[in-house]
C-alpha cells in the first residue's frame, strides 16, 4: 500500500485519513466559513497538519474548504444504503499549484481543456499531484514547467506557501458522490521577470492547456469577491473593464488573442453538473490570500 500523503496529528501521534473524512472537520472545524489556521510540516512528498503547534511544524497556513464540501456534507449525514465510495484503506491525495506572480504583480491563470476529466474549462494556477519523495516546491515547479513551459532560473524566484484547500471532485454532492479528495498546497512564487518576460518564455501544454491569462490586484480581487452557492456575486466595483485580455491556443499549435468577457471569471459553482468555463472555487481562495500577502507587503513597505 502507498505511504499516506496528507497526515493528521490527533492524538500525538501522525494518523492517515480515510478518502470519505473532511480533513478540517477532523481538525476542528465548526460550522462556520473558516478559513481555520492550522500548523504543517512540509515533509518530502507528504504533509503533516495539526490545530496545534508540534515538533517539525514548519508553518501556520490557513486551510479552508468550500461551503458546500461534499465531504463535510457526508459528515453530517447517515450513509445511505447503496451509496459507494472509493475502497476503505484509500486516503487523502496531496497537490500543489503555484500562483506565479510577475515581476510588475500579475499572476498567471491556465485554462484546462475542455476534453480532461477532471475540472475541464476551469480557471485555475498550473499544479497538480505530489509525486513520492518530491518536496513541495519542486512539485510546483515541475507541475509548472510540465503545464505552461516555464522554467524559473535558481536564484531569480523566491516563494512562500500561502495556504491549504480541501478540494473534491465532484466538487458538489448534487453533482453526484466524490470520486477525488486533495489537500492542496498552494505556493506563492514571485519571479523577477516582468510580465512581457515570461509571456515570452511560456509554451502551454496544449494537452491540458487551452489559454492563458495574468490577473492584476484589481481583477483579481473582484473575481475573489464572487461568493460560490450564491446567485450573483457581492460586492464589485461597478468599473470593472467588459473583457480581460487573454490568449487562447489554437488546434494547428499556434495562438490567438483572446477578449475573455470579465463576466465569465465571475461565474459561481453551479447547483448541478455543468462543464461551463469559470474559475475554480479554490482558485478564488488561493486569489484573496495573494491578495492579502500583497497588502502585507505594503503595509511593511518591502
Amino acid at each position: 500500500m502507498a505511504a499516506a500523503r496528507v497526515l493528521l496529528l490527533l492524538s500525538g501521534r501522525p494518523e492517515s485519513v480515510s478518502f470519505a473524512q473532511s480533513v478540517c472537520g477532523l481538525l476542528g472545524a465548526g460550522s462556520g466559513l473558516g478559513p481555520w489556521p492550522t500548523h504543517c510540516g512540509l515533509k518530502r512528498g507528504q504533509l503533516v497538519l495539526s490545530d496545534k503547534p508540534f515538533p517539525g511544524a514548519s508553518a501556520r497556513l490557513p486551510l479552508q474548504r468550500p461551503p458546500f464540501c461534499p465531504f463535510a456534507a457526508l459528515d453530517q449525514q447517515p450513509r445511505a444504503p447503496g451509496v459507494e465510495l472509493p475502497p476503505k484503506g484509500r486516503g487523502v491525495d496531496l497537490g500543489v499549484a503555484v500562483i506565479l506572480q510577475s515581476s510588475d504583480q500579475t499572476v498567471l491563470l491556465t485554462r484546462r481543456t475542455s476534453t480532461l476529466n477532471i475540472s475541464p474549462n476551469l480557471w485555475v494556477p498550473p499544479g497538480g499531484h505530489v509525486e513520492p519523495d518530491e518536496e513541495l516546491l519542486d512539485g510546483g515547479l515541475r507541475e509548472l514547467w510540465e503545464e505552461s513551459g516555464l522554467q524559473l532560473p535558481q536564484g531569480q524566484f523566491s516563494w512562500v506557501p500561502l495556504g491549504l484547500w480541501e478540494s473534491a471532485y465532484p466538487p458538489k454532492l448534487s453533482w453526484g458522490l466524490p470520486k477525488y479528495h486533495h489537500i492542496v498546497l498552494y505556493l506563492l512564487v514571485i519571479s523577477q521577470e516582468s510580465q512581457q518576460q515570461l509571456q515570452a518564455r511560456i509554451q502551454p501544454n496544449a494537452g491540458e492547456v487551452s489559454a492563458f491569462m495574468w490577473l492584476g490586484p484589481d481583477i483579481a480581487a473582484a473575481v475573489a469577491a464572487t461568493e460560490d452557492g450564491t446567485e450573483t456575486p457581492k460586492h464589485l466595483p461597478q468599473d470593472l473593464p467588459s473583457s480581460v485580455p487573454a490568449v487562447e491556443l489554437k488546434e494547428n499549435g499556434g495562438a490567438q488573442p483572446l477578449a475573455l468577457p470579465t463576466s465569465t471569471l465571475l461565474r459561481t459553482t453551479p447547483g448541478t453538473a455543468d462543464s461551463r468555463e469559470r474559475v475554480s472555487t479554490g482558485t478564488k481562495f488561493a486569489l484573496t490570500l495573494w491578495l492579502q500577502h500583497l497588502g502585507r507587503k505594503s503595509r511593511d513597505g518591502s
